[in-house]
């Protein structure tokens, strides 16, 4: 009896087109799908408020515009093979201020075994919180003081699989931030305690005609951070 055709002989050569499938089988880092993610980040933000646009959003005499400090951040969302999809939230904590973005997040993603490397895209409300830290070098109490806006941003990351449900890996973005402060009258600017009357109370004059009146900028943030995730 002849042998069937659809019967191999197991002592037989693979084919090349086996050999491609146990070649990609070798590489692949046995992940499988990925349904769910979230990670965390902590990092280091440059932020300047007013780095394309000023227009008395702050009395920048006192409150520094440009600063230097820790990021930390979360994200969590849904993935479709190479799109990720969900919120995330950052904060920048700084000497005058804390930054706080809440944003809606694509990602899209290139596997390569257990390296992947993606680019992220989001935007969403940003605001300023703890202006009243700046007190300390200003004439006024700024705490009735809110500053609140939008962002975009935009970004580079890469993962590194150590399981497939661990990753470690490092993320830097830029973003665009349109912030806008309406005015506050003179009489909820509470003035700081002064120890030099005369000068204190020249500059809590020149700060109150700039917090009476609305401001708005247009500034940017880079951010280097390095980030922890969870799949499933």
């Amino acid at each position: 009896m002849p042998p069937d055709p659809m019967q191999r002989d197991p002592y037989a050569a693979p084919s090349p087109t086996e050999q491609e499938l146990a070649e990609a089988d070798r590489k692949d880092s046995g992940r499988g799908l990925e349904f769910f993610w979230i990670n965390v980040e902590a990092g280091l933000e440059e932020v300047g408020l007013q780095t394309f646009d000023a227009n008395n959003l702050v009395d920048a005499q006192f409150v520094q515009t440009k600063h230097f400090g820790p990021s930390f951040g979360a994200g969590l969302g849904l993935r479709l093979i190479y799109l990720t999809i969900g919120p995330r939230v950052r904060l920048g904590r700084f000497e005058s201020f804390d930054l706080w973005t809440f944003d809606a997040e694509l990602g899209f993603h290139i596997p390569i075994g257990v390296v992947e490397p993606y680019f992220t895209f989001g935007g969403g409300y940003a605001m300023l919180s703890s202006l009243g830290n700046a007190s300390q070098n200003s004439a006024l109490a700024l705490d009735e003081v809110s500053i609140r806006g939008w962002n975009v941003r935009t970004g580079f990351g890469m993962d590194i699989y150590l399981t497939p449900v661990v990753s470690v890996g490092g993320h830097l973005t830029g973003e665009l931030l349109a912030l806008t402060r309406p005015g506050v009258s003179a009489t909820d600017l509470q003035r700081a305690a002064s120890s030099s009357p005369t000068t204190e109370q020249e500059a809590a004059a020149t700060a109150e005609r700039i917090y009476e009146a609305d401001g708005s900028s247009y500034g940017g943030a880079v951010t280097l951070s390095a980030v922890v995730g969870l799949h499933f």
